[in-house]
C-alpha cells in the first residue's frame, strides 16, 4: 500500500469513529478525559487533512536531506489518527527497538500466568553477549547471577541489556513466540527473528529484524491501547519507555525538560565509517494533551552521531510543534 493511501486510510478511519481516552489515574501517558465522539466529516474534510499535513512533510523533508544515508519517518497522533510519513514503509533495521515488541510478549506471558515478575532466573556466562554489546547484567556480574523477570525487564528496556534480552527472549519461546504475538495483536511490517548475540556475532544479522516507520507507529499504537496486557503490565512497560536514561539527543534532544516521552532506542556499532541504525521510536505526551507517536530510523549513515541524532531530535521537535497547535 502507498504512503497516500495508508494515510487516507488512517483519516478516513480518525474521522468515522469514536476515539475513547482512558482515565488513568496516576498514568501521565494517558489524558483524564471522558469517550468524545467525533462526526462523520465529509469527503473534502480528508483531502483538507492531507493538505494540511504537506507542511509537516516538507519540514520532515528538508530535515532528511541534511544526513546522508537512509532516513525514514512516520508520526502519528492516537487520538485523531492524522498521520505524517516519509519512507514510511521502507524497511530499517531495528537493532534495540526490537525490545519493545519483545518486552510486551513477556508481559503477555506474565498476564497468561506462564511467567511471574518475581521469579529468578539463573544467567550463565554462556548467555553473555559479545565484548562490543551493551550488557549491565554482564559487566556486574562476570560469574553469572540469579535475577527476577521484573528486573531482567528493566535492564532490556531501560538500559537496553542485550544479556538481559536474550534470557527474556528464552524465557518466552523465542522470536517465534514474538512473531505470534504481534499478530496476534494485529502489528504487521514489525520482524524479530535473531538474538542479541546472533546480532553481534554477524553484522547482516541486523537487518533481518527490521521495521518499517509506519509499523513501528502501529507498535506504539499497540502499546498505547495495551493490547495483549492488563492495564498494570502496560503501566509497567511505559513506566520503564519514560524512565530509559539512553537517547536524551534524540526525540528528546530538542523538546521541553519536562516533555513525557516513553520512547526506545536502537544504535548499531559504527564499521568502516558507517552506522547501520540510529533509531527512536516513543509516544509523546503533547501540551493538549494527545499523544503522538513517532518513530525515526537512520540507516546506512556516515554521518557523525551529533548530526545522526540531530536529525532525530529536530524531526520530533517539527511534529511537536506541528501538533501543538
Amino acid at each position: 500500500m502507498s504512503e497516500k493511501l495508508w494515510l487516507g486510510k488512517i483519516r478516513l478511519y480518525a474521522l468515522g469513529v469514536c476515539v475513547l481516552l482512558a482515565a488513568c489515574s496516576g498514568d501521565p501517558f494517558h489524558s483524564h478525559v471522558a469517550a468524545e465522539k467525533i462526526s462523520v466529516a465529509p469527503a473534502v474534510a480528508v483531502e483538507t487533512a492531507a493538505s494540511s499535513t504537506n507542511q509537516l512533510e516538507r519540514a520532515f523533508d528538508e530535515i532528511i536531506r541534511t544526513v546522508p544515508g537512509r532516513v525514514g519517518v512516520a508520526a502519528t497522533v492516537l487520538e485523531t489518527g492524522e498521520a505524517v510519513a516519509v519512507n514510511g514503509n521502507e524497511k530499517f533495521p531495528m537493532q534495540s527497538v526490537y525490545k519493545v515488541p519483545i518486552g510486551m510478549t513477556v508481559l503477555h506471558n506474565v498476564d497468561q500466568k506462564k511467567l511471574t515478575l518475581q521469579q529468578k532466573v539463573q544467567v550463565r556466562k554462556g548467555d553473555f553477549v559479545g565484548r562490543q554489546q551493551h550488557s549491565p547484567v554482564r559487566d556486574q556480574n562476570p560469574n553469572g547471577t540469579r535475577i527476577s523477570v521484573a528486573e531482567l525487564l528493566r535492564l532490556m528496556i531501560s538500559q537496553s541489556d542485550g544479556t538481559a534480552t536474550d534470557v527474556l527472549l528464552r524465557l518466552v519461546g523465542g522470536p517465534k513466540a514474538v512473531a505470534e504475538f504481534l499478530r496476534e495483536i494485529n502489528v504487521k511490517d514489525v520482524t524479530v527473528l535473531s538474538t542479541e548475540k546472533q546480532i553481534g556475532h554477524d553484522n547482516a544479522e541486523q537487518y533481518r529484524n527490521w521495521s518499517s516507520p509506519v509499523g513501528a507507529t502501529i507498535l506504539l499504537r499497540a502499546v498505547h491501547e495495551g493490547r495483549g496486557l492488563s492495564r498494570e503490565n502496560q503501566k509497567l512497560l511505559l513506566r520503564l519507555m519514560t524512565d530509559t536514561p539512553t537517547g536524551l539527543n534524540r526525540l528528546k534532544g530538542q523538546l521541553p525538560q519536562d516533555a513525557l516521552v516513553a520512547h526506545k532506542t536502537g544504535s548499531s556499532n559504527t564499521i568502516k565509517g558507517m552506522t547501520a541504525a540510529t533509531n527512536d521510536i516513543g509516544i509523546i505526551r503533547l501540551p493538549n494533551g494527545k499523544h503522538l507517536a513517532i518513530a525515526v530510523f537512520v540507516s546506512d549513515s556516515s554521518a557523525d552521531q551529533a548530526t545522526r541524532e540531530g536529525a532525530i531530535a529536530r524531526i520530533a521537535l517539527a511534529a511537536w510543534n506541528y501538533w501543538n497547535k
